[in-house]
């Protein structure tokens, strides 16, 4: 992805120009992998740009950074506010939004934690994750031969930098087979979810999606799209699900901030359905949508508007 970014990064609190938001080769996370990030999303509505739920984004990235001993200075408050102007003054009316903590180079070795840490936020022009045609007509997706990390070897719910090699192996090796997404298993062969993806498999008219034992993030995406589902009236049930599972399904779709609501039209070659978007999917999808592009009332809350201003330059 070429990266069509914003003129300002905000970096520990002062805003600097792109080219200027560097770090020293010694940085902690460059080498160990200790970092904690988000991905946020605001979109162009009717209304002007909004981001789409802010405030559970920055309590998860200060969750994550407490999981990682990562000391940060700031609250889930002061970095909503700070992403808000960052989104502000860089002008996009529609972005991605990249916070992201790190550990400094003050110390080598494993334990960083006498390490500074350092916070910056960017903002991106990014469309869809998978392709604006997976939107509508779904992804041929595989099981990866990579297993999701056991219970007792990371931790499921923080997005740490150093975790995400994990999923780098499972989409690599998806891309190298043929394929746009992998499938990832859990320790025990459940289904876990995507590389950077929750998941999400509908049989006879009920919605199921693996539970947090199965070593997934709890998707801030995937929580939406729960009640998004429950309002329409579907059941949605949370529980360990086989591999064998896919196979059977009338439809399947994997969310998350970059691939937002996204069908799978095949896993391993064995077409899920009719092999293309399924009505369930499609009823979520649709509404999912027309709430983040301020087509329908915001009845959860869910939009912080943003009042975008012209583009500034750093310092």
């Amino acid at each position: 992805m070429a990266i069509a970014h914003g003129p300002l990064v905000w970096f520990d609190g002062e805003f600097v120009a792109w080219e200027k938001a560097t770090v020293h080769v010694a940085t902690h996370a460059l080498h160990y992998g200790s970092s904690v990030f988000e991905g946020i999303r605001a979109y162009r509505t009717p209304q002007g740009t909004a981001i789409f739920r802010l405030q559970p984004h920055a309590e998860r990235f200060v969750n994550s950074c407490k999981i990682a001993r990562i000391a940060l200075p700031y609250t889930a408050a002061q970095i909503s506010d700070a992403i808000c102007e960052t989104v502000a003054r860089n002008g996009q009316p529609a972005c991605y939004i990249r916070p992201l903590a790190f550990r400094d180079d003050a110390v080598m070795g494993l334990d960083g934690r006498r390490c500074g840490t350092k916070m910056i936020i960017f903002t991106v022009e990014w469309g869809a994750y998978l392709g604006q045609e997976a939107i509508e007509n779904g992804v041929n997706a595989m099981v990866s031969s990579w297993r999701r990390m056991a219970p007792d070897t990371g931790s499921s719910l923080a997005k740490i930098g150093g975790q995400y090699v994990n999923s780098q192996f499972a989409s690599m090796e998806a891309r190298d087979s043929g394929f746009d997404e992998a499938i990832v298993l859990d320790t025990t062969g459940n289904l876990s979810e995507g590389p950077g993806e929750n998941l999400f498999l509908i049989h006879e008219g009920i919605i199921y999606t693996p539970p947090l034992v199965s070593s997934i993030l709890g998707g801030i995406t995937r929580s939406a799209v729960i009640t998004i589902a429950r309002d329409l009236g579907y059941e949605v049930r949370e529980q360990a699900l086989p591999r064998d599972f896919l196979y059977i399904a009338d439809e399947i779709f994997m969310t998350g901030t970059a691939a937002e609501v996204t069908p799978v039209r095949s896993v391993d070659r064995i077409v899920v359905g009719a092999g293309k978007r399924g009505p369930i999917t499609q009823r979520i999808q649709e509404r999912f949508f027309a709430i983040v592009h301020g087509e329908v009332p915001d009845t959860h809350g869910w939009l912080t508007p943003v009042a975008v201003r012209a583009p500034a330059t750093g310092d």
